[in-house]
């Protein structure tokens, strides 16, 4: 499946758009810790975690609408009240063909 921030994929063509899909993934801040130089492995590593769970749904929700490709996908990453890491992917699943 193709996944791509922008609107179009150069040597394809878009044929049919299936939706919006999404995905998305948190974890507690109990987790990991902002504060200490050593835990930083440990933040990159859960919020690269967090972030592939996120994409992960994404592909799955698209692939539930028979798409083959995911256009104009938006990362977004928030924390609640200090103690909630999220991820959010957003995108329009699409069903795409090679041009030639």
């Amino acid at each position: 499946m193709v996944l791509t921030t922008t609107n179009s994929i150069e040597g394809f063509r878009i044929i049919e758009y299936k939706g919006i899909v999404t995905g998305n993934s948190y974890e507690t801040k109990t987790n990991f810790s902002f504060n200490s130089g050593k835990n930083k492995a440990i933040m990159d590593n859960v919020i690269n975690e967090a972030k592939e769970v996120a994409f992960q749904k994404l592909q799955n929700n698209a692939r539930n609408l028979n798409a083959n490709a995911v256009v104009g996908i938006n990362v977004d990453f928030e924390t609640v009240n200090g103690s909630y890491f999220f991820v959010s992917v957003t995108g329009t699943a699409v069903n795409v063909a090679t041009e030639k």
